[in-house]
């Protein structure tokens, strides 16, 4: 009787915390699961369960060590001390928002001042006048900072195993919340809010588990593209600064912004397209399209139709920062070609200039501005799995 109470608390215990770290991080065959509301119900039973297991511990040893064999103690001693170890693996070195910790100290500097290396890529945001910068080798130790800009509350998220950056309000239900990263799930960071305690994809905004399931949170229109870049675009912009705290975790990350170790077959080999291949997605009119980051490299710039919308995919001189436009200006479609020696493009039709933000410089189009369509870089596997369906191209 003793040794039965014994297992069944120790199952309570620690097999609870153990499949949800199991599945709430990468572990080899994890992320493909379709098992998200199960990770959700664990975290929710796992405290009571181990309450339960706790109070049939107790007895349990009592009588073990007061009637038990010397071998059935020893037993188990090794198994309560392999418990302990497993706990702090399930609770500590694999628990999500322990391993990816919130900045301490959120800084920004002006360009004057700030110490962020111009090459770095950025997530841009502006609002109202006000632009601030946030560096992703940055953003993706941490996975998300909550900040204002200007007076709009943002949460500008970053999720490295599938390269997405987004930014989203984080109201919910029209209450500004605090989001805590929960874990992975299909290789995407999983936040969770404070007040509703709902999961969110970070891909995607949207709740998949939780009261709020169904529901998604507000995007808000964010560029990515190098600091230099940025900063000639809006040079009263604001940088956030590393937090000195994570400098070693930061290091860790020093090339993502251009490549990683894994990354490498899929970028030094351009006609391979894989898994991992970087694209850049945008969804009109409800078709999501992708477009082969290689590929679009070694054009530049792209003339294309989307759910019979024409649009325009470009990537600047400096080969990182990309955008995307609709081709029609007052109900006429415009083709365009680049030209670098404008520092942007011409439309075919008029030989009209226009810059990267997509505004008219010089012709007959002077001032006419291109509607910019919102533009994601990521890895080809998460598109294609949180845009379902979706096109490609080569």
């Amino acid at each position: 009787m003793s040794t039965k109470l014994f297992w069944t608390a120790v199952a309570l215990l620690m097999l609870p915390s153990l499949v949800q770290a199991y599945l709430l991080m990468p572990f080899p065959g994890s992320q493909d699961l379709e098992v998200i509301t199960i990770a959700y119900y664990l975290e929710h039973v796992i405290m009571p369960l181990r309450l339960v297991g706790a109070l049939l511990l107790l007895p349990a040893l009592w009588l073990i060590f007061t009637k038990g064999t010397r071998k059935a103690q020893w037993v188990v001693g090794v198994t309560l001390v392999v418990c302990a170890a497993m706990g702090y693996f399930s609770d500590v070195e694999y628990k999500a928002e322990r391993m990816f910790e919130e900045p301490q100290h959120i800084r920004f500097e002006s360009a004057q001042d700030n110490k962020v290396p111009d090459s770095l890529l950025v997530i841009g945001l502006v609002y109202d006048g006000n632009a601030k910068a946030y560096p992703i080798n940055y953003l993706g130790y941490h996975h998300k900072v909550q900040d204002i800009v200007g007076t709009l509350p943002v949460l500008v998220t970053y999720c490295t195993m599938c390269r997405t950056g987004r930014v989203y309000s984080p109201l919910v239900n029209g209450r500004l919340q605090t989001f805590r990263l929960v874990g992975a799930r299909h290789y995407n960071a999983v936040l969770e809010d404070a007040e509703t305690k709902s999961w969110w994809y970070q891909a995607t905004g949207e709740s998949v588990v939780g009261t709020m399931k169904g529901k998604e949170l507000a995007p808000i229109d964010a560029e990515q593209m190098t600091l230099g870049t940025w900063l000639k675009r809006y040079p009263s912009s604001l940088i956030l600064q590393p937090d000195s705290t994570y400098l070693d975790e930061y290091a860790e990350l020093k090339r993502y912004d251009r490549r990683q170790r894994k990354d490498e077959d899929s970028l030094t080999n351009p006609d391979k397209f894989w898994r991992k291949s970087w694209v850049v997605g945008i969804t009109v009119k409800g078709q999501a399209k992708a477009y082969h980051w290689k590929k679009l490299q070694k054009i530049d710039l792209l003339n294309d139709t989307v759910a019979s919308q024409p649009v325009l995919i470009g990537i600047e001189s400096d080969g990182h920062s990309f955008h995307a436009f609709s081709r029609v200006v007052e109900g006429q479609t415009l083709d365009f070609v680049v030209d670098q020696s404008v520092g942007g493009f011409r439309d075919k039709a008029s030989n009209s200039a226009w810059n990267w933000k997509g505004i008219c410089t010089e012709g007959t189009l002077k001032g006419k501005k291109l509607t910019r369509i919102q533009a994601y870089q990521e890895y080809w596997l998460s598109w294609e799995h949180f845009h379902k369906p979706t096109l490609l191209w080569q």
